[in-house]
């Protein structure tokens, strides 16, 4: 099965809110997100990476879920559709910004030559996270923890207070256990040591 058809069927199993149909068609219909990369040199830089890290997500979040202590001493328990919604759509943030095109590198003999990449260019600044949330929004209604989650699954905050991002970790644990999914699909499952 391709990562195309895993995503479709486990956004089809999972996610049956108003408006989730309309934000599927949109996926599909009208934008890059099947054939986007998930950034332009780092993990699934290429066509179709953009799909595969947010499956590679889907299932390092259920994973990481269904670990017995993080069930019974942290009492984490979601229902799969908002941990589908969460780990398949955090990255919508990425649809259209990616042109392909090409870069200089050295070859083996030492010279340089063309090779392709992708370059990022935003039509929408409107940051990383939060435009996820905001484009989701525009289609279907998120829980404030699925909000939450996605916007902060980054781990990290930018240049805003830095307590924030501790402190929604602390008040929305599926912000922390999605910025873990994530961390672990880029760096493990799709970085440069594999």
């Amino acid at each position: 099965m391709s990562a195309r058809e895993e995503f479709i069927e486990l956004y089809t199993t999972h996610i049956h809110r108003d408006g989730s149909a309309a934000l599927l068609d949109y996926l599909t219909s009208r934008s890059d997100f099947f054939t986007a990369p998930a950034s332009a040199r780092f993990h699934g830089a290429y066509a179709g990476g953009l799909c595969d890290h947010s499956v590679n997500v889907y299932h390092c979040l259920t994973d990481y879920l269904a670990r017995e202590r993080v069930q019974e001493l942290y009492g984490l328990d979601y229902p799969p559709e908002s941990v589908a919604v969460v780990s398949l759509l955090h990255d919508l943030c990425k649809i259209g910004c990616y042109k392909s095109g090409t870069r200089n590198v050295k070859n083996a003999e030492g010279k340089w030559e063309a090779v392709p990449t992708f370059h990022f260019e935003d039509p929408l600044p409107y940051g990383h996270g939060e435009k996820s949330v905001y484009i989701i929004s525009g289609f279907m209604r998120l829980t404030r923890e699925e909000a939450m989650a996605i916007r902060w699954h980054m781990g990290f905050s930018g240049s805003e207070d830095p307590r924030t991002i501790g402190q929604a970790l602390e008040q929305y644990p599926l912000a922390f256990a999605l910025s873990v999914a994530d961390m672990e699909a880029t760096y493990f499952l799709e970085g440069e040591r594999v």
